[in-house]
């Protein structure tokens, strides 16, 4: 490598890191308003204390399918838009962040199927909620596999509404003069039933506990002010949270952000460890590391098409610095979930798919380092891409780093079955993408390489065994854990099927290759297979929705893991084909 592909390569991987860091960076005032200050409010969720930042972000994922989006000619981010849902939701209500493709429920509430997708405003979907009530009322006793597809998406309408619907009504009711009004009207007859609404209606606790409390005696505003009402004294907190409501609600910066001071404030005195953690996680959501590695795996795998056609001895080494930048920030991401959560880095779906892409980046950043060919980069950085898709995909249910089911809650068994069998699915697809490359080149290049495709056979196989080694591993150890969580070892449950059938595929090719039923062709066919039957095992128990090991159903990724699966399939018929068989034929005719 000359100096000047040297330094090319080193700036492309030093400014991947730089505009990960610029992410990381605190944004400026709204308007003059300190709402990422407001966002870094600590708050009971879900049984974990976090940032107010994480339920604006993971709320708006849930009912936009984004963490931001456009109104009266600008964007609003997370924080600003939670601000106007609980305090002028006059002003939220009018956007239109409802998102509806199903065209019976855009039926239901008189609506057309636009041209692209159907957004609306809850004021818009207002004088249709009784409606949309009823008919998920009805649709919510049918178990989900079961449901109709009208049936979940009404369901899943109603849900995002009512979402919505408490938040609006978590620190003041809907209508309410605010909470200046309430402190003022405390010790009258309606004040008590208001205050039970809003305690019921809050969906997360703002107050942290009193010196004299537990900590976890966490209060929401109607808790508060209940306690109040009946000769508790007031919180110290309500004051502050009177103060911003009022001047958030009279376009008064100045005034909320010195109340935003005092209240942060009153929680550093009362909850000295919250401040800290919760600081961590607004850091951890503003830099937006998996995103950030999505793209920067995107544009390493592009530089590293280009370098096939123009300046390899250049590009080539920029891409992989571009993967190794990716891969650090991948890293740091999956290290700032395991310190924020406490618990190894595999705890659920989405967790799992990260890993499983990270585990096939530092995969293929070893194997083209030893090779040295591209193909590593390239599968490499494919993996992790695809797999960061998919991960963004399954974040949109919400909290991403909430409580785990019971079976999962352990640490040592997240830290030893989990993350063991993980790293066997990491190499199962990396070996499986590695196979896909290898029947591409076989038809995109004009002229025979056999010392490249013996190269890629030898990676392939290697990875093979890894994969093995792991998935045999985990699958013992999830026996162990099994025998001693439920006093069996095996029980023919779904995902246990699933994990044997990886086991003994891998099983299958590594002994096809060494009695030489099949050369390096048939290996990379039934690497490919590998695919399938590792999704089938990671996913595909949620799509049955039954077995000890079903997590919750999952309906959305019915059609994606279909979609997947039959690719594969066509990779391998692309596989098995004669190499540019289009182009013998021609020369034949």
């Amino acid at each position: 490598m000359n100096f000047q592909s040297k330094y090319l390569s080193w700036t492309a991987g030093a400014l991947a890191l730089l505009i990960a860091l610029i992410f990381a960076l605190p944004g400026g005032k709204v308007r003059g308003f300190d709402a990422a200050g407001f966002g870094s409010l600590p708050i009971l969720e879900g049984g974990r204390i976090k940032p107010l930042d994480s339920v604006a972000r993971n709320s708006l994922l849930v009912i936009h399918s984004r963490q931001g989006f456009r109104h009266e000619g600008r964007t609003i981010g997370p924080d600003e838009w939670i601000l106007d849902v609980m305090f002028r939701p006059q002003v939220a209500d009018q956007q239109v962040i409802f998102v509806i493709d199903d065209l019976e429920v855009l039926g239901l509430i008189g609506a057309r199927q636009a041209q692209s997708r159907n957004y609306f405003s809850f004021a818009d979907l207002s004088s249709h909620l009784e409606e949309i009530q009823k008919q998920a009322q009805a649709a919510q006793p049918i178990a989900p596999q079961q449901r109709t597809r009208f049936q979940n998406a009404i369901v899943n309408l109603f849900d995002r509404v009512y979402l919505y619907y408490k938040l609006r009504n978590t620190l003041q009711l809907a209508g309410s003069h605010g909470i200046g009004w309430e402190i003022q009207s405390l010790g009258t007859p309606e004040a008590a039933h208001r205050h039970q609404d809003l305690s019921q209606l809050a969906h997360f606790r703002i107050l942290p506990p009193k010196a004299s409390a537990g900590p976890g005696d966490w209060q929401n505003i109607g808790e508060a002010l209940a306690t109040a009402n009946g000769g508790g004294g007031l919180h110290p907190g309500l004051p502050p949270m009177a103060k911003l409501n009022a001047s958030y609600l009279a376009n008064d910066a100045s005034g909320f952000n010195q109340a935003l001071g005092e209240m942060h404030g009153i929680v550093n005195t009362l909850t000295p460890a919250a401040t800290g953690q919760v600081s961590n996680e607004v850091v951890f959501n503003r830099a937006q590391p998996f995103f950030v590695g999505l793209a920067v795996y995107l544009v390493a795998f592009i530089v590293l098409c280009v370098s096939w056609i123009w300046k390899p001895a250049v590009l080539r080494p920029t891409a992989y610095s571009l993967l190794a930048a990716g891969a650090i920030i991948h890293t740091l991401g999956l290290a700032a979930r395991v310190i924020l959560m406490g618990r190894p880095p595999v705890t659920n779906l989405y967790s799992s798919a990260v890993f499983v892409g990270w585990g096939a980046v530092i995969l293929g950043l070893i194997v083209e380092r030893m090779y040295r060919r591209g193909f590593g980069t390239a599968v490499a950085a494919a993996a992790g891409f695809a797999s960061l898709i998919v991960a963004q995909n399954l974040g949109t249910d919400g909290d991403t780093m909430g409580m785990m089911v019971a079976v999962l809650d352990s640490n040592f068994w997240l830290a030893t079955h989990v993350v063991t069998i993980t790293i066997g699915y990491s190499g199962t697809f990396l070996a499986g993408a590695i196979a896909v490359a290898y029947a591409l080149k076989k038809h995109l290049s004009a002229k025979p390489d056999p010392e490249t495709d013996k190269a890629l056979a030898d990676m392939t196989y290697g990875i093979l065994c890894f994969a093995l080694f792991f998935s045999f591993v985990g699958t013992v150890l999830g026996g162990i854990w099994a025998d001693q969580s439920w006093g069996r070892f095996w029980g023919w449950d779904p995902k246990e099927n699933g994990a044997l059938l990886i086991v003994l595929w891998i099983a299958i090719i590594l002994h096809a290759r060494w009695a030489g039923h099949v050369h390096d062709r048939g290996i990379m066919i039934m690497a490919i297979f590998g695919n399938v039957i590792t999704a089938l095992s990671w996913f595909g128990v949620n799509m049955l929705g039954v077995g000890l090991h079903s997590y919750g159903f999952m309906d959305k990724a019915f059609w994606a893991l279909t979609g997947f699966c039959a690719i594969q399939l066509i990779f391998m018929v692309i596989c098995y084909a004669p190499a540019r068989f289009w182009v013998s034929h021609s020369q034949r005719r």
